[in-house]
């Protein structure tokens, strides 16, 4: 393993040298770094052009000037842009910008694609499938910028309207429930009598709690509360261990329902106390916390066989605290669209916080959620069209393997022969596909970032493209370069942990 990672890494090395060398060549030759000064009618306009020059050593041969460059990649510096600005401060604050919203939105899109995508193939040529394909190709082939400028429209200006007395009508509330019992009645399947109880109840559920929110102006004041949190609590508790180790592991769902009720216990103390005057890193901490306390639980109880019983105790903590920093949040609503600076408009449409707001860590992290909403939606529109149509064509092709056939005939249940016989090979592909995305990642959505106001890395790119400025677009080659070749090994470590049979020697 060490041996292949070091001739890996030696080889993207030189692969990196090359493609430096043959990008920074064709950036110097695109264009005249000097065009804007020549065109300038400045009285002292040979005096800037001769500064410009030396400040960017564009008096030496470009084959030349790159070793220059390269000098200073050496010592950590991306060099000076045209207007004199570090680059290295640049590509920091872009960095900043592009992870904080493509990152959010990959994540995202990278969970619901896999997720909708293996439904879709253990419910294929049903009404579920065909909707996910119809839906999935008609996302893949909308323009990004005319579904960034109808989120802008119909997701915050009408949205932030309709906040301002959030009661909601009774014909959407009759069409939401027929939508959600029509999702439910294709989810479960089975014969028409169970589907048509299935859609009855899912469609009565959904429309008595639309009507109790609309009643009780929820969304102008938003907060779980107790006795829904305990429901999730527990629920989330039963359900992942249905699906991490299956309900006849008694000591998993014993282990997951006592971390459910520890986070059900520690509910008013967190809320009323411990996420009180909270900072980044402590929160970080108390995440950290409850997942370790969570595995610790699970490792208690899980003797002899730990591994499952610590894996799925651990996915519950996280769930179940995540609950309790939510419904804080949600404590913080009406103060921060009540805001002085907000002004009862939460759902922001330009930028990637609102100047001057100050407040807590829980309004700030509001206001990031309220401007990383609508740009983290149009990009998932577009990345989960994909990523849903691989993971059902990944799983579909590993469900008619031989092995599987094998793993049915001996008698193994469905949830184990799809867990941990079929999806664990059918995220061989899929990881291929996530490896060459990360690059897509940190090159930023120049689109999207141009609609809402974004100043990542794709928007450094192209401006600094566009006024032929070397140094800025080398520092972006040089970090989606080198972050592809970091997780393409790691795809290929990945693919051996996935299947065994895969050498890496």
């Amino acid at each position: 393993m060490a041996s292949f990672i070091i001739r890996r890494l030696i080889a993207s090395i030189f692969v990196l040298f090359a493609a430096t060398f043959l990008m920074y060549l064709l950036t110097a030759y695109s264009g005249d770094p000097l065009e804007d000064l020549r065109q300038s009618n400045a009285p002292n306009k040979a005096e800037l052009m001769e500064a410009r020059t030396k400040l960017l050593n564009l008096d030496v041969p470009p084959p030349l000037r790159y070793f220059l460059w390269l000098g200073g990649l050496f010592r950590g510096d991306f060099g000076i842009s045209i207007q004199g600005q570090p680059v290295n401060a640049l590509l920091g604050n872009a960095i900043t910008a592009t992870l904080t919203l493509v990152t959010t939105a990959t994540i995202v899109a990278i969970v619901l694609g896999i997720t909708v995508g293996i439904v879709s193939a253990l419910r294929q040529y049903t009404g579920f499938d065909y909707t996910v394909t119809l839906i999935s190709f008609l996302f893949f082939s909308l323009p990004i910028f005319w579904v960034a400028v109808l989120l802008k429209q119909y997701g915050a200006i009408q949205l932030n309207n309709w906040l301002g007395n959030p009661v909601i009508a009774i014909p959407v509330i009759i069409g939401v429930s027929i939508v959600s019992g029509l999702i439910w009645m294709s989810l479960v399947g089975g014969k028409w009598r169970r589907r048509l109880t299935v859609f009855g109840i899912a469609a009565v559920a959904t429309g008595a709690v639309l009507a109790f929110l609309s009643a009780t102006r929820w969304f102008a004041d938003p907060s779980i509360g107790i006795v829904v949190y305990s429901a999730l609590a527990l629920g989330t508790a039963i359900g992942v261990t249905a699906i991490s180790t299956g309900l006849r592991n008694r000591k998993a769902l014993y282990a997951s329902l006592i971390v459910a009720v520890l986070g059900i216990a520690l509910y008013f103390p967190m809320m009323n106390y411990i996420l009180n005057g909270m900072t980044l890193w402590f929160f970080v901490v108390l995440a950290v916390l409850a997942v370790v306390v969570s595995g610790v639980i699970g490792w208690f109880m899980g003797a002899p066989d730990r591994a499952p019983v610590v894996r799925t105790t651990a996915i519950v903590g996280f769930i179940v605290a995540g609950f309790i920093a939510l419904d804080k949040y949600m404590s913080y609503w009406a103060v921060y669209a009540n805001s002085s600076r907000v002004r009862g408009r939460p759902i922001a449409t330009v930028g990637a916080s609102t100047p001057g707001l100050g407040g807590n860590f829980w309004v700030q992290g509001i206001d990031l959620y309220t401007h990383l909403l609508l740009p983290t939606i149009a990009i998932i529109l577009i990345s989960f069209a994909s990523y849903t149509r691989y993971s059902r064509a990944s799983l579909l092709e590993v469900m008619n393997q031989d092995y599987i056939r094998t793993a049915r005939a001996k008698g193994l249940t469905q949830r184990t022969v799809i867990v941990r016989h079929a999806f664990r090979n059918a995220l061989i592909p899929i990881t291929t596909i996530i490896a060459f995305d990360v690059g897509a990642i940190v090159g930023g959505a120049v689109i999207t970032e141009t609609v809402f106001g974004w100043t990542g890395m794709g928007r450094l790119f192209v401006t600094a493209l566009g006024a032929h400025d070397p140094n800025p677009v080398m520092a972006f080659f040089v970090v989606t370069g080198t972050l592809a070749v970091i997780f393409n090994l790691i795809a290929d470590l990945v693919y051996a942990a996935l299947d065994p049979r895969i050498k890496v020697a």
